[in-house]
C-alpha cells in the first residue's frame, strides 16, 4: 500500500511539471511577455514624443506622424495595450492612447490606436504605423503637419491654413468667450480649443463620420454631455468649406454658438432638448448683432406668412444632419425663437437657471415641465401657446 501510494504520489508531481511545460511552451506566459514587452516599447514612444525627441522616437519605429505634432503643447502623452494579435515576426496591437493639451484638458483624452509591429534581426519589435482604431476617429495630426495659433482665451489647431487665417479664428474666439460669460456667467473654462482642418472630409475624420453629414454645417462642437468639471475640453471643429461661404457677422455668431456649448455642457444632460440647448446658442450668438428675427429666422418667417404656424416646439429628430434642409433650419430658428421669447417676457437670467434647471433634471421625462413650473411659472401648454403667438408677432 505504502508503495503505491508513493507512486502515486510521484505520478501527481510528474503530472504537475508536464503542465506547467506545456503552459510554458504553449501560450499565455509568452504572449503576456510579448504583450509586456510592447508595453515597454510603447512607453518610450511617448517619453520621446513628450520630449520632442525625434531619435530616440525613431528606435521605437517608423516616424509617421511624429513631425506634425511639432508645436501641439502636451501636457501628457501614454499608452495601455489592450490586445496583441501576432504571427511570427509580425503583429497587430490595440491600444488606448490618452493625451492632454496644456493648459486646456482638466482629463486626458482618449482613444482607441492600431499598431502594425515587425521584430527585426536584433530581436526588437518596431512600430510600422500608428493609426486610429477601426471605430475611432482621426487626430488632427493623422492628416498633416498641425499649425498652432494661440488667443487670449483659444487655442487654435489647423492644417494647410496659414497663420494669418488661422489668427482670424482666434480672434473671432476670443471675441466669443466673454460674450459668453456676460450672458452665462463664469462657471466654465472660459477657454476654448478650435480645430480647422484643411477640408469638410477632414472635419469628418476628425469626427469619425461621412463627409455628406456636414457638408452645409460650418462648425460643431465635441465634448462629454453632462461631463464632470474634470472632463477633458470640448473641441469647436470647423467646416472650412461651409465656414468660408459666411460673412464676418456670420462667422462670429457661429464662433459664439460653438463657445456657448462649451460652456453649457456641465449642464447639458439626456434631459435637455435640442431645441433648448441649439435655441440658447443662437440667443447668446445673436445677442447684440441688432438682427431681426425675419433676418435670422428667414425659414420660418416664410412658413408663417404662408398661415403654417409650427404646432409644437421642435423635436429632436427635427435637428437630424442628414433630414431636410428647410426643416432643420426652421428647427434652430423655432428653439432660438422660444428662448428669444423667455429672455424677453421674464429675463436673461431666467433664461440662464431655466436652461440649468432642465439640464440637472436629470431625465428626458418632465425636465422642461418642471423647469417651466419652477423657473417660469407656467405649463408647458401655455408656453407653447405663447411662443406660436410670439412667432406670429415677431415673424408675421
Amino acid at each position: 500500500m505504502a508503495g503505491r501510494r508513493r507512486a502515486s504520489r510521484f505520478s501527481v508531481v510528474a503530472l504537475v511539471l508536464l503542465l506547467v511545460s506545456l503552459v510554458a511552451c504553449g501560450g499565455q506566459p509568452a504572449a503576456d511577455s510579448a504583450k509586456a514587452d510592447l508595453q515597454r516599447l510603447l512607453d518610450r514612444r511617448s517619453t520621446a514624443v513628450l520630449d520632442r525627441d525625434q531619435s530616440a522616437f525613431l528606435r521605437t519605429g517608423a516616424l509617421g506622424w511624429f513631425e506634425n505634432l511639432r508645436g501641439v503643447p502636451l501636457a501628457s502623452w501614454s499608452y495601455r495595450v489592450t490586445a496583441l494579435h501576432r504571427t511570427g515576426d509580425r503583429a497587430t496591437a490595440d491600444a488606448e492612447l490618452r493625451y492632454e493639451l496644456q493648459g486646456y484638458d482638466k482629463a486626458p483624452v482618449t482613444v482607441g490606436r492600431t499598431l502594425t509591429l515587425s521584430r527585426e534581426s536584433d530581436g526588437r519589435w518596431y512600430v510600422d504605423a500608428d493609426k486610429p482604431a477601426k471605430k475611432s476617429a482621426q487626430q488632427l495630426w493623422d492628416q498633416g503637419q498641425v499649425t498652432v495659433v494661440r488667443g487670449s482665451h483659444s487655442l487654435v489647431l489647423g492644417i494647410g491654413h496659414s497663420n494669418e487665417s488661422l489668427h482670424t479664428y482666434a480672434d473671432l474666439a476670443d471675441t466669443a468667450v466673454p460674450a459668453v460669460s456676460v450672458a452665462w456667467g463664469s462657471d466654465w473654462a472660459r477657454h476654448v480649443v478650435v480645430l480647422v482642418p484643411d477640408s469638410v472630409n477632414g472635419m469628418a475624420g476628425l469626427l469619425g463620420s461621412p463627409a455628406s453629414q456636414y457638408r452645409g454645417i460650418a462648425a460643431v462642437t465635441t465634448g462629454e454631455v453632462g461631463g464632470p468639471p474634470t472632463a477633458p475640453a470640448d473641441r469647436i471643429i470647423v467646416n472650412p468649406d461651409a465656414y468660408a461661404l459666411l460673412g464676418t457677422l456670420g462667422k462670429q455668431v457661429v464662433l459664439t454658438h460653438e463657445t456657448t456649448h462649451v460652456a453649457t455642457r456641465a449642464h447639458t444632460t439626456a434631459a435637455t432638448p435640442l431645441w433648448l440647448s441649439e435655441g440658447y446658442a443662437d440667443w447668446i450668438g445673436y445677442r447684440g448683432t441688432g438682427r431681426t428675427p425675419s433676418e435670422a429666422a428667414p425659414e420660418l418667417a416664410r412658413a408663417v406668412a404662408a398661415g403654417n404656424v409650427p404646432a409644437d416646439l421642435p423635436t429632436d429628430k427635427d435637428f437630424g444632419f442628414s433630414g431636410d434642409a428647410t426643416k432643420l433650419a426652421q428647427a434652430y430658428e423655432g428653439g432660438w425663437l422660444a428662448c428669444r421669447l423667455i429672455a424677453e417676457h421674464w429675463d436673461a437670467v431666467k433664461l440662464g437657471q431655466f436652461y440649468r434647471a432642465v439640464g440637472d433634471h436629470g431625465q428626458r421625462a418632465g425636465s422642461v415641465e418642471g423647469a417651466l413650473k419652477k423657473v417660469l411659472g407656467t405649463t408647458l401648454e401655455q408656453f407653447t401657446q405663447e411662443w406660436r403667438d410670439y412667432l406670429r408677432t415677431q415673424l408675421g
